[in-house]
C-alpha cells in the first residue's frame, strides 16, 4: 500500500490525530507526531482509492486540512480528501 503523509500547522495544540473513512472516523488511532515549531506529522499507508478525513486537535475540534480538496458530507459541512493511486498520494 502506498505511504501517505498527513501534515498539520497548529502552534496551540496539544494532541492532534487524523480520524477518516481509512479509520472508522477513530479519533485515537492514528496520532499526529509533533515536529519542530508548529508541525504535526503523522506517515500511514492506505489503500487505493478516495480517503475523507479531518483533524482531530485536543479532543475537541475538528479542522480541515487547508492545504486538501474538499467535499461536502452527510453533516451539511465538509471534509477533506486525498486521493491516492497505485504508487501515491495526490
Amino acid at each position: 500500500m502506498p505511504l501517505v503523509q498527513f501534515t498539520f500547522q497548529h502552534g496551540g495544540a496539544s494532541t492532534v490525530t487524523v480520524a477518516g473513512d481509512f479509520n472508522g472516523w477513530n479519533t485515537a488511532s492514528h496520532p499526529l507526531a509533533r515536529q519542530a515549531g508548529d508541525l504535526w506529522i503523522l506517515e500511514v499507508e492506505l489503500p487505493p482509492g478516495r480517503h475523507e478525513y479531518k483533524f482531530y486537535v485536543d479532543g475537541s475540534q475538528w479542522w480541515n486540512d487547508p492545504e486538501a480538496p474538499k467535499v461536502r458530507n452527510l453533516w451539511g459541512s465538509e471534509n477533506s480528501y486525498i486521493e491516492v493511486a497505485g504508487g501515491k498520494a495526490h
